[in-house]
């Protein structure tokens, strides 16, 4: 069985003879380059600096070898421009961190440094003569969003103002993706694209970091208060922005086909570590209807599955997701409040793929012994993956600091769980 094959049978909730692994495919399933350099010596692959594949998160590129080193079935079709708005492709060039390491860059990854304290600053479109978007603090191993918010005229507030960077898809565009799927479904492997323009209020979209002056509601804050305080223009917004979508949505899939079996829709988080950011009701008048709208083409229209991500206590928001049409719920966060493993399963896991939950990325990966790492591995892999609809990775992103053997333990706990 190929690897799409594997996914394709993991995600139609069928028991498969081993488990689908992913790392790397998505912004939320990747893994810094720092760890992924220490990764790449420990199996003895070639010296040679790490692709930043993203740059805001400062996640890296995994490549061919290391993939066949370590056995992952899944691979992204990554998008042209990256969240600072430039061109995320070759050329490249060498970039030295703040923690010394060499990596590789994008050509407009311009940077220059905040005097006051040393931080890093990113500018929209690589554009220096603009405002700084993003810093990076001197003892960081990523970029935080600049909020530039203007001052908010209450009269005259547009919807408009919060959709400048979505656009109708052009020629180019339709090319690059055509092109970019083809490569990725070469490879044999399941592949997940995030298409762009179907997340809704993703609050790492809202400060605009790829925009130079960019106008509506910007600070994370007042974005937040506006869901309770401004909610008809919140969903004036996303009713305009789901239009596009599906629009776009219809030329993309004319160039790309099923060249793609997963689409990253939305990465908005709902959940806290203890809690959830707004009420149920509140999911079902705000986003649900936009959701669905999106969820539905796809469903009626290609062979794509729909990939949700939310962060934190989610486990009420699970039958919201299922709902609202999703496939797959991702990080599966497993030491939030109520996100019991066994509970998750056993109430969702007839209709949700749980694309995570196979470490916990906060305390165990991070801090564990091997062993421990190997023994929550194990267990979570037995609880999830009884019947399918499991995809492992770690509970979001792999972080900077993380010991190689322990991720050199959970690669093998995997490994070790198919062949029992």
């Amino acid at each position: 069985m190929t690897p799409r094959e594997l996914l394709l049978q993991t995600l139609s909730h069928k028991q498969t003879d081993r488990i689908v692994f992913d790392m790397g495919s998505a912004p939320t399933t990747g893994i810094h380059v720092r760890a992924l350099e220490r990764l790449r010596i420990y199996y003895g692959l070639e010296k040679k600096p790490v692709r930043v594949i993203e740059p805001y998160q400062m996640l890296g590129l995994v490549e061919q070898d290391l993939i066949d080193a370590i056995g992952i079935d899944i691979i992204a079709a990554w998008s042209k421009k990256n969240m600072f708005g430039y061109d995320n492709q070759p050329p490249l060039k060498v970039f030295r961190t703040f923690w010394g390491q060499d990596v590789l860059v994008p050509e407009k990854f311009n940077t220059s440094f905040f005097n006051e304290n040393g931080d890093l600053l990113s500018f929209p479109a690589g554009d220096t003569s603009a405002e700084s978007s993003a810093r990076m603090p001197q003892s960081g191993y990523f970029f935080d969003a600049v909020e530039r918010q203007q001052p908010i005229d209450e009269l005259n507030l547009k919807a408009e103002n919060n959709l400048e960077e979505y656009s109708p898809v052009i020629e180019e565009e339709l090319k690059y993706w055509k092109s970019e799927t083809e490569r990725a479904r070469a490879t044999g492997k399941g592949v997940l694209a995030a298409l762009g323009g179907t997340a809704l209020g993703d609050i790492g979209l809202i400060p605009g970091m790829q925009l130079r002056n960019p106008g509506g509601i910007r600070s994370v804050a007042e974005w937040y208060m506006s869901t309770c305080m401004r909610s008809d223009l919140v969903k004036e917004i996303f009713d305009k922005q789901s239009n596009l979508a599906l629009e776009n949505l219809k030329l993309l899939y004319g160039a790309i086909g099923n060249n793609i079996d997963v689409i990253y829709v939305c990465g908005t988080d709902f959940g806290t570590q203890n809690s959830t950011f707004c009420a149920p009701e509140q999911f079902d008048d705000m986003w649900l209807p936009y959701y669905r709208r999106i969820n539905s083409w796809i469903h009626e229209n290609t062979t794509w599955k729909t990939f949700k991500h939310s962060c934190g206590a989610v486990e009420g928001f699970m039958s919201k997701f299922i709902d609202a049409g999703f496939d797959i719920i991702n990080p599966v966060q497993i030491n939030a409040e109520g996100m019991i493993p066994k509970e998750l399963k056993n109430n969702y896991g007839k209709h949700l793929t749980f694309w995570g939950g196979g470490i916990n990325t906060q305390k165990t990966l991070p801090y564990g012994t091997p062993r421990e790492v190997r023994d929550e591995v194990l267990r979570l892999c037995e609880i999830f993956s009884k019947d399918g609809g499991f995809v492992f990775n770690t509970v979001h992103n792999i972080q900077a600091d993380v010991p190689v053997e322990n991720l050199v333990a959970m690669i093998n706990a995997i490994h070790e769980f198919d062949t029992k």
